[in-house]
Parts: C-alpha cells; structure tokens; sequence
C-alpha cells in the first residue's frame, strides 16, 4: 500500500455524506464499524451502506478488519494497517459475546507485571482456530458453553464499555486452561499473586469453581490454595469433593514427570517457587 498517497487522500474528496457519518463515529468514540453502524447514522438501504463503507476505506478512513467488520483510522495515523487504538474494544465486535480474561485480565488487575504481545479472549462463538491475528493483533481465545459465562466485570474505555474477568473468574479461567494465563508456571505466579492481593475471596473463587463445575479446576484450585492461601480445612474439603478421578498435571501441557499429590490427584509438573 502506497501509504503517502493513502494519507494524503484522505483530507480531499469526502462527500457531505461522508463528513456527516465519520463526524458522527468521532463523537460517538465508535470502535468498530459494520453497515448497522452506518444504518444507525445516516439510513440508507444495506447495499448502499456497504457500498460507503468501502469507499471510506478505500479513502483511508476505514481499516478493514475482517469481511464486513472495519475500524475508523486516526487523522493522524500514518499506517492505517497498524491504527487500532485500543484492541479490547475490537475484541468485543470480533469475538462477541465475551469478554475478556487470561493474562490480560491478570495485566489489568495487577496480577502480574509480565507483558504478553496478544489478548486473551473468552468466547461463547465457537472459533476455527484458538490464535488468530487482525490488523496486526493477535487474540488467543477459548470457547466455553453458555452456563459457564459469568464473573465479568464492566471497564470502559472512554464511552467504550469492555466486559473483563473479574479475579475470581480470572483464576478459574486460568486454572482450567493454563494456556491462556501464559502457560503453567506463569498461572502458578498469578494464582500465588491473587491470594496475596486485596481481590482474595475464598468464598467467591470457591462459589465460581462449583458453578464451572470441572474437576480439574478443583484439583489445580484446592492444591495451589492450600500452598499459598490462609483457606480452612472446611473450605479444603469442599473444594476435594468437586475433584475428579485420575491424575491430572498442575500443568496440561508441561512434562509427564514430577510428584504425584495424591490428596488432589494432581502431578506437580512446574516449579511453585517464584518466577
């Protein structure tokens, strides 16, 4: 793409029309652009709505996203490929519903001062491939049914509003799928960070991990509170009564070797001293 040229086209030949639509996305801090949002502005039939969107694009005041999904592009961004601001936002319009959780969500709460280069994205739409790359960012996502959508909390960006795991969800999530919380060893750091961080509610996790209702959530739940959380044996025996049969590894996709704690049928494959 002959970006200059791009650019300078950009400032000429918008129509009334265009003007009006794109003035209407800037007050409205409009993330994501689909021919509903075009609709919504200036009403036009759907073909005609299609129809500005690429011209808008074409102009360099859209970025197409993906077929039929665009974002608007800064007056003063000089590679329109690369002008997403905010990434969350777009990742509510992609993956929708969901909401945000994984090591993301551990960046967000202060659970952890590792940077990762992607966003993690819990999803009810079931998705072709768990890694996928828009616009230059990359999103990891899981799909869980719809009984097991719940533990979000509301943050907004500006007038956008973003659907994240609040920190109890954000353990579950994480302690399901350690993948997502930056493999074992790094869901072992954020785990050992939220029981020592003001978010700790033994009651709510556990509330949480009966209403997911996996075993292994449980095992992984129950042996990692018992080495760094002030939990009551009380609490330890609800949390063996949800554990499934068979040994599980505290990391899914780490080694086949390391001890076996039989207590929570849980071979302890990472290290649990501080990374």
């Amino acid at each position: 793409m002959n970006t200059k040229r791009n650019n300078d086209s950009r400032t000429t030949g918008l129509s009334a029309q265009e003007r009006e639509i794109l003035g209407a996305f800037a007050v409205a801090e409009t993330p994501v652009v689909t021919a509903d949002e075009i609709i919504s502005v200036h009403p036009v039939p759907r073909d005609v709505a299609n129809q500005i969107l690429s011209r808008l694009c074409r102009k360099g005041w859209l970025h197409r996203v993906k077929r039929g999904l665009y974002v608007p592009v800064p007056l003063g961004a000089s590679d329109p490929e690369h002008a997403i601001e905010d990434a969350w936002p777009l990742a509510m319009s992609l993956f929708a519903p969901c909401f945000i959780s994984g090591w993301s969500a551990a960046e967000h709460w202060d659970l952890t001062e590792q940077i990762f280069n992607s966003i993690a994205v819990i999803t009810q739409r079931p998705q072709r491939r768990s890694t996928q790359s828009f616009s230059g960012i990359s999103f990891r996502t899981r799909t869980v049914l719809p009984e097991r959508f719940f533990g979000m909390k509301r943050a907004w960006f500006g007038s956008r509003a973003i659907d994240v795991a609040d920190p109890h969800r954000l353990v579950i999530d994480i302690l399901e799928s350690p993948e997502i919380g930056g493999g074992g060893r790094h869901t072992v750091d954020v785990v050992r960070a939220y029981w020592a961080s003001a978010h700790a509610d033994a009651t709510t996790v556990l509330e949480y991990a009966t209403r997911y209702h996996r075993g292994t959530v449980f095992k992984r739940l129950g042996f990692l509170a018992e080495s760094f959380a002030d939990v009551t044996e009380e609490w330890l025996d609800s949390c063996q009564k949800g554990i499934s049969a068979g040994t599980s590894k505290l990391d899914p996709a780490g080694s086949d070797s390391g001890p076996i704690v039989s207590r929570w049928n849980l071979r302890i494959n990472v290290p649990l001293d501080s990374q």
